[in-house]
């Protein structure tokens, strides 16, 4: 988010120089939407009620497969195995101890 144009472009070397400064703004709303989605779980953590924490965790966790989803559809399918696997992962081992 911050280091999109400085960092970023050592690590999307795919993506032409010129396209980060155009895309600083998108860049910088994805990573504040992804830091919330990471806060969300952390908070989950940090809940002492069992059920509430798994609720909360439960919540974020299918908001990122959402946004795996979605970002897979409209911007690359790599996508879904970055964030809607280890999501849908997460997912089903909270299934798996509820059972």
């Amino acid at each position: 988010m911050f280091a999109w144009t400085t960092r970023g472009r050592k690590v999307f070397k795919s993506i032409p120089a010129e396209q980060f400064e155009k895309t600083k703004v998108m860049a910088a709303n994805q990573g504040l939407y992804n830091g919330f989605l990471a806060a969300g779980l952390i908070w989950s953590l940090c809940i002492g009620d069992t059920n509430w924490s798994r609720n909360v965790a439960l919540f974020f966790l299918t908001c990122v497969l959402v946004a795996g989803v979605y970002g897979a559809l409209t911007a690359s399918k790599r996508i879904f195995f970055v964030q809607a696997v280890p999501a849908i992962l997460g997912l089903l081992s909270f299934m798996l101890q509820l059972s």
